[in-house]
């Protein structure tokens, strides 16, 4: 079997599908996609709503609850609590299969008939406003994390505790404004580094304690810029800094980022990956075009955000524990040959399901637990079911369905974005592939502009305390305009409060109060963040020194006073004002 270049059906660019990809699509007794990898990881992501939480109605008790569906959506919502109990039963808004119209208009009718559950947020103790999430304990804003412990305001946390504003961490204890740590303590804003302790302002370092500004150090104590200092200096330096000021915070990160432009940074963060492309990645295995998966990952393609045992699983986010999957979000736990599934825990052979969990033996089901061999939620015998199934399939490819822009969608295509129960500024697509409101509507997607929110405004910005030493208690009662006011694509939520738990940290930290909303501070940190996409690049190490001779090499190189010759994938854009280097070159200079 031989490469083949398509065109794709959404963006109408060539990609390709290599020999392997038609084995696993083989498998998975799909056919080859018709959208290509970054449009359908944009499709996937358009039906995953993170962050965007409303007050409505629980529709079987009337009470006001949290929910990731808008009271404005033709949707019947049940507390999470209500929804799981045995108080109804999914099995009766079961529909009989209608070959007059296209299975995805079936799936979307029984979409607004079973009622949904109002938060993905399993295990949750005092830590209601959270979303795809599982074992938190008096958690606040924080999504698509685990196992944490008075955490707040974060994204893929996984077993962390007392921290703030975390885009990406594990294990990690009294952080604050870090991206992509692992194992740290008492670590501020700081990026990509591991196992470091009392340190702020790191790129890209490891088991470094007592270091501030630094990049790319490795087992150092009382570094300051990359500088080695005493004990006694280092402390009476770091007292210079005033890191309670916002002020003079605001003048250290734009020291910060002028100094690590100086120096090399490393193509991709593939740590114990062989044989694999992305970034972020940690103990994978025959892993190409993924970005944060962790921990024994193995022959997986198009993944985002997940892994702990995942294998031969392509075009996911946010999964775990499981094989053969394609087209999926929030699913694992133990699930194999699953395709187009949203949030489907510890079952086999399933393909277009939402919220079904320990059932196997699926298609077309909402809402399910502990069932074999249902179709648009209606139960069948198993011969029933295998002698119904490969017609549905024959009339899926015989009679597809077509979006308002002509798109065509045949068995083995996922959900149609313009069916997503919600808009696309509601997604984490618009994180990762943010568009305009004209842009989204272009592309066939949905738009919900914000909607007017009536705080009465009690202090400005401007007029916080510069210093967390002078904030006084009545912070609490404050509705803080944010520093964007809405005049951002952010979705800022125009203002915010200070919260006692968050109050008390930045208090013992020494922090200053912050100037954005959560939301914003969130989008700032994503910002950071290198784009899900590859390009073919070359060392940047010219021999001696970088190709703009802006860093000198501390030692000579494999390839001597010649250009290094290697290349790679990464997710630095060639146009990047970043020093890239490949990974031999940079381990020489980190050593």
């Amino acid at each position: 079997m031989t490469s083949e270049t398509k065109t794709c059906q959404n963006c109408k660019q060539e990609f390709f599908i290599e020999p392997e990809d038609f084995s696993f699509y083989e498998k998975m007794k799909v056919p080859a996609p018709t959208w290509c990898p970054e449009c359908q990881l944009r499709r996937l992501m358009a039906w995953r709503n993170e962050r965007s939480l409303y007050k409505r109605e629980d529709d079987s008790s009337g009470k006001d609850i949290i929910s990731i569906f808008s009271p404005d959506k033709p949707f019947t919502v049940y507390e999470r609590g209500r929804w799981w109990s045995d108080n109804w039963d999914p099995l009766s808004y079961g529909m009989d299969y209608d070959f007059s119209k296209p299975f995805f208009v079936q799936f979307r009718e029984l979409l607004e008939r079973v009622p949904l559950e109002s938060l993905f947020n399993k295990n949750a103790v005092q830590s209601d406003f959270c979303n795809h999430t599982e074992y938190l304990k008096n958690c606040y804003l924080i999504f698509g994390s685990a196992w944490n412990e008075n955490v707040l305001y974060a994204k893929g946390a996984v077993k962390c505790k007392d921290s703030l504003d975390i885009l990406f961490g594990d294990k990690s204890e009294l952080v604050y404004e870090n991206i992509g740590c692992e194992e740290c303590y008492r670590v501020l804003f700081s990026k990509y580094s591991s196992n470091c302790t009392d340190s702020s302002f790191l790129l890209d370092c490891r088991g470094c304690t007592n270091c501030f500004g630094c990049i790319n150090l490795r087992n150092k104590s009382y570094y300051i810029f990359n500088k080695p200092h005493s004990k006694e200096d280092y402390f009476k330096k770091m007292s210079e800094f005033e890191l309670g000021s916002f002020n003079a915070l605001e003048k250290i990160k734009a020291e910060c980022k002028e100094f690590f432009k100086k120096y090399p940074y490393r193509y991709a963060h593939v740590i114990n990956s062989p044989n694999s492309t992305g970034d972020i990645l940690w103990d994978c295995k025959n892993c190409k075009w993924s970005f944060d998966i962790t921990d024994n990952v193995e022959n997986c393609k198009y993944l985002v955000n997940g892994g702990y045992n995942v294998k031969d699983s392509y075009c996911g986010y946010g999964i775990g524990v499981g094989e053969l999957m394609y087209e999926v979000i929030d699913t694992g736990f133990g699930v194999s040959r699953v395709f187009s599934a949203i949030v489907f825990r510890n079952g086999t052979d399933a393909s277009y399901v939402f919220d079904c969990h320990s059932s196997s033996h699926l298609f077309g089901c909402i809402g399910l637990r502990n069932k074999q061999y249902c179709i648009l939620n209606k139960q069948y015998s198993k011969e029933q079911y295998e002698e119904l199934l490969p017609r549905i399939k024959e009339h899926m490819n015989s009679v597809p369905y077509a979006d308002s822009l002509g798109r065509t969608y045949k068995c083995g295509e996922f959900f149609p974005p313009e069916l997503s129960p919600f808009a696309y500024n509601e997604t984490v697509a618009q994180e990762y592939y943010p568009l305009t409101k004209e842009e989204a509507e272009k592309q066939g997607y949905k738009w919900k502009d914000l909607e007017p929110r009536n705080y009465q405004i009690t202090k400005l910005p401007d007029n916080l305390p510069d210093h967390i030493k002078d904030v006084t208690g009545d912070i609490l009662n404050q509705i803080i305009q944010c520093a964007h006011n809405q005049e951002c694509n952010d979705q800022c939520t125009q203002a915010f409060k200070i919260i006692q738990d968050e109050l008390q940290f930045y208090r013992r930290m020494s922090l200053p109060l912050p100037r954005l909303c959560p939301n914003c501070r969130h989008y700032e940190r994503l910002k950071q963040r290198n784009p899900l996409k590859l390009w073919h690049r070359k060392c940047q190490c010219g021999g001696p020194s970088s190709d703009n001779s802006a860093y000198i090499n501390t030692i000579s190189h494999l390839h001597g006073q010649k250009h290094c010759l290697n290349e790679f994938e990464t997710s630095y854009a060639p146009e990047r004002p970043e020093i890239i280097y490949c990974e031999e070159c940079y381990n020489k200079e980190t050593q």
